[in-house]
């Protein structure tokens, strides 16, 4: 008899592990060149972040962007409210990494759970587009200018896209880095603000 509950005990405990590993709880992935919003707030060069400082790579949202995914003006957050420091424009004072237009540029990425990947898209503002607001489908480009298609296999922890700053951009911009999971609804998001100046 004890063998038959220490065997149950043993296997419950292999299935509640099994589980935990698998299950959307789990660590995943954030861009951190151009660095991300979660990213600067993780290596504290922006202050008063929440709780996005401790967990950069936990922006998970309904993918299928723009169709669907987070609405519009918590975008940035993926539509979670715990991270919603995301959104805030802060008076279009995010630090913008410095890029020149039509420069070649490794878009890279760190992730801490390894998904099934389908593709990572990177979408920009549209000319015009106001920094100090909430960002938006209307502010982007409605195509993105870099697609990396995936076909469902898994990445490294560090993932590298060589591409190319979209041209005839100046100014202000954020690029939006959106990482698509294969095998589930969502999708991974990170804003990344950028001088094109």
């Amino acid at each position: 008899m004890r063998k038959k509950v220490s065997a149950a005990v043993i296997g419950l405990g292999v299935v509640g592990v099994s589980l935990l590993s698998t299950g959307s709880a789990s660590s995943h992935g954030y861009s951190d060149a151009p660095p991300s919003r979660q990213a600067l707030c993780a290596k504290g060069t922006v202050k008063n972040c929440g709780a996005i400082q401790y967990e950069p790579q936990s922006v998970e949202g309904p993918k299928g962007f723009p169709a669907a995914g987070p609405a519009d003006g918590r975008i940035c957050s993926g539509g979670q409210r715990n991270f919603a420091q995301l959104d805030d424009p802060r008076g279009g004072k995010w630090p913008g990494t410095k890029l020149s237009p039509g420069q070649g540029y490794t878009f890279t990425w760190r992730l801490t759970a390894r998904h099934a990947t389908t593709d990572f898209e990177y979408f920009i503002t549209k000319d015009g587009y106001d920094p100090s607001k909430p960002l938006t489908r209307a502010d982007l480009e409605p195509q993105p200018f870099m697609t990396v298609p995936m076909g469902g296999t898994r990445p490294g922890e560090t993932v590298q896209h060589q591409g190319t700053v979209p041209t005839r951009k100046s100014g202000r911009h954020l690029i939006l880095g959106v990482w698509n999971i294969a095998d589930t609804g969502n999708a991974f998001y990170a804003c990344s603000d950028v001088d094109l100046s």
